[in-house]
């Protein structure tokens, strides 16, 4: 009987996430959300708003300079906590 579970519950997953996977926009169209007007911004005014050298440079450090501080906190936070718990576990 648990198998019968386990594999109607895995089918039941599967045919979710395909579901999901049929709901993506297609690669390389123009109407993509990847394709929008932020990425056109970001390539021709980039260098003229920020200064920077480069377009990279320019994403990372001034129009994403926010979103990026805050992911190094993130995972300043989650490698003093592993180095707690495995101080923990030594003990």
């Amino acid at each position: 009987m648990r198998k019968i579970l386990a594999i109607t519950l895995t089918v039941l997953i599967i045919f979710i996430l395909l579901l999901g996977v049929n709901e993506l926009p297609q690669f390389g169209k123009s109407d993509n959300p990847a394709n929008n007007y932020i990425t056109k911004r970001y390539i021709e005014k980039g260098p003229q708003e920020t200064g920077a050298l480069n377009i990279v440079s320019a994403i990372i450090l001034e129009y994403r300079a926010f979103d990026t501080f805050v992911e190094a906190i993130v995972l300043f936070t989650a490698i003093i906590s592993v180095i707690i718990v495995l101080r923990n576990v030594g003990e």
